[in-house]
């Protein structure tokens, strides 16, 4: 990867998104843009610049810096997934901020809309409602703009604002793809047609399953096989589930799940950017299993976190990308919902209700998880395995259809 104009005189290729920060979807987002532009010069960029080498991700720059840099070179935009077409401008500043950093952020502009968006335009260097949305406001002389199996299952209910601002942008796109039906039928009651494909993750297992497999024999991974030689179930939730509440109802489910199985409770983070997932939560909801043997994997890194799924027996939680790869690796599994979410659109219910086997039970409520999930289990391995094929295989001739087309159709002198 670099970020000059490669040999030959090609133009490099941005890969565009929220892998600024520690999350497991957006990280590996970036490594399947990759591995789908092998052979082009690729700049990873987000919001600001930030190293996430250290977590499995990469170098990124902030995408500022890079306008100011290529405003005329005619590179390639590639929005590489995710749920950007809802994500504001403050939002967006809360989740790149240090840890110790959000709660002052959030006292002092929470209730100050004018003063968020003004903090967010200065953090940023230029402003946007929903500054993971880009074009060529940015870069005028782009060949290419793409949007890559990305999300806004609430777009409907947006500010007008932004759905005015995300709107504009997509119309000027050279190739558009969306997640979920509830993203499209959105976007075409605005009059945008977007053709529909799973998530870039559902190929984690066809592209990376050999690097992953190694990846299971080594580090916290191969500690937790070893400490649950019957098995293990891979557990997340966000941490607005850390009401006692809430907890009650978990610790109740999990200590079912292991009770039927015999399998033990690993809990691990999707992610730690603020609004993600909390270790004091796990130790919490822990603390209330009556039998259950359970673990907290400490890693942060995102080829040991999807190891750890596709080590486990199966899956339950409230990440979106927990679920993609437990259904990637045919792995039984469940979600359920932060109690926010509660009647609310959602991201994790419209893409399960968009590409879900009907025979697994989806998001369930808590007091159904052990239902779930022992429904889950009784779905046979074969079905399991030819659903995550399809949806690869779906994914892949849509990103032949956007992504790799670059490759073939933008190289120097056409």
């Amino acid at each position: 990867m670099g970020d000059e104009v490669g040999a030959g005189g090609t133009a490099p290729t941005l890969l565009f998104g929220a892998h600024d920060r520690h999350n497991f979807g957006d990280l590996l987002f970036g490594h399947v843009a990759a591995v789908l532009c092998e052979g082009r010069t690729l700049i990873p960029a987000g919001l600001v610049a930030r190293d996430l080498t250290p977590y499995g991700g990469f170098r990124i720059e902030a995408i500022a810096d890079l306008a100011a840099r290529y405003r005329g070179v005619p590179l390639e935009i590639i929005h590489i997934g995710g749920e950007i077409l809802t994500t504001t401008a403050w939002q967006a500043a809360v989740m790149l901020a240090e840890p110790e950093e959000a709660p002052g952020l959030i006292a002092r502009f929470d209730a100050d809309p004018v003063g968020a968006r003004a903090y967010a335009s200065e953090r940023f260097g230029f402003t946007a409602a929903a500054p993971y949305v880009i074009g060529r406001e940015l870069f005028p002389a782009a060949r290419r703009v793409v949007f890559n199996a990305v999300g806004g299952a609430d777009f409907i209910n947006a500010d007008a604002s932004l759905r005015r601002e995300v709107l504009a942008k997509l119309a000027g796109a050279d190739a558009l793809c969306v997640r979920d039906r509830a993203t499209q039928a959105a976007l075409a009651a605005d009059g945008i047609a977007a053709a529909l494909a799973p998530d870039p993750v559902a190929v984690i297992a066809a592209r990376f399953g050999a690097g992953i497999a190694q990846e299971t024999m080594r580090g916290e991974v191969a500690e937790i096989r070893s400490c649950f030689p019957a098995g293990f179930v891979a557990v997340q939730f966000a941490a607005e589930c850390g009401d006692d509440a809430t907890l009650d109802s978990l610790a109740r489910g999990f200590d079912a799940i292991a009770a039927e199985t015999g399998w033990g409770i690993v809990f691990f983070r999707a992610g730690t950017a603020p609004w993600h997932d909390d270790l004091e939560a796990y130790r919490r909801c822990a603390a209330r299993f009556a039998t259950a043997p359970w673990r907290i994997f400490a890693a942060l890194d995102v080829w040991q976190i999807t190891a750890l799924i596709a080590a486990s027996r199966g899956f339950v939680g409230t990440s979106l990308h927990g679920h993609i790869v437990a259904s990637a690796f045919a792995l039984p599994r469940v979600s359920f919902l932060s109690p926010s979410l509660a009647g609310r659109s959602n991201k994790l219910a419209a893409y399960l209700a968009t590409w879900e086997m009907p025979e697994m039970p989806g998001v369930v409520g808590l007091a159904r998880l052990a239902e779930g999930f022992s429904r889950a289990i009784g779905v046979a391995a074969e079905a399991r395995q030819s659903h995550a094929r399809r949806l690869a295989e779906l994914y892949q001739r849509a990103a032949a259809d956007s992504i790799a087309c670059i490759r073939s159709q933008c190289e120097p002198g056409q």
